[in-house]
């Protein structure tokens, strides 16, 4: 699956329980990460007032980064289908936070389990490729283990780590995703993110396949796609 080094760099694991696969109306099963479904960049923003809170369950905790964690890290998102191997973690470590893991202590956070085993992470982060020139915060590859999903830590992660963002001083983020990512995108409208209007523009057809996987009630002045729009 094609990505630019944008969409690469924010993105959500969000699954239902038995591996996020949801039966759709017309029968075709598709999982998150599914690149079966046709790809289209999405980029979607909203204010930092009022951010939803949502508890973690009982038996996690929040830690920040410390040396030494990058293959924790690693392992999450190759977990979460971000990566095919370790070499590709590696190189996009590198590419994202080798020169600022001075940063990261203050900006990335995981979700341990009861164990002290990291399951999840989030970074409040910036467009390290300096593309955006708004200084809007980003929030940088979000990704819940495979086997965790389903359990109800997505959405407290998004929000103590929009929260860490908003502590940091920025008063607006975005989160690039993508079309194949589809239930990371519908956990992003519920949060009340919204397409940002050039892109809503420029990657229509892109909305009108999540409007069709999701029907999420923010997406109305799009039409669903049809199933031979859907899949690539």
């Amino acid at each position: 699956m094609r990505e630019t080094v944008e969409t690469k760099a924010v993105r959500g694991v969000f699954g239902q329980s038995g591996g996020g696969i949801l039966m759709n109306r017309n029968n075709i099963q598709f999982d998150n990460h599914d690149s079966r479904i046709r790809y289209y960049e999405l980029l979607l923003e909203r204010d930092l007032k009022e951010i939803p809170y949502f508890p973690l369950p009982e038996g996690y905790a929040f830690v920040f980064y410390q040396p030494g964690d990058r293959d924790q890290w690693i392992a999450i998102e190759k977990s979460a289908r971000e990566f095919t191997d370790d070499a590709q973690g590696r190189e996009a470590w590198s590419r994202y936070y080798g020169q600022y893991e001075d940063l990261l202590p203050g900006r990335m956070v995981f979700i341990e389990n009861e164990k002290g085993e990291k399951v999840a992470t989030g970074t409040a982060f910036y467009d390290v490729f300096g593309r955006d020139k708004s200084g809007d915060g980003w929030l940088h590859w979000v990704a819940v283990r495979r086997e965790y999903q389903g359990k109800g830590l997505s959405k407290p992660l998004i929000s103590h780590t929009l929260e860490i963002m908003r502590g940091l001083g920025y008063t607006h983020a975005k989160i690039p995703t993508q079309t194949t990512t589809w239930l990371a995108c519908r956990v992003y409208l519920d949060f009340g993110f919204r397409p940002v209007p050039d892109n809503a523009l420029h990657s229509r057809e892109g909305w009108s396949i999540i409007k069709a996987l999701t029907h999420h009630s923010a997406l109305e002045s799009f039409a669903a796609a049809s199933m031979d729009e859907i899949l690539a």
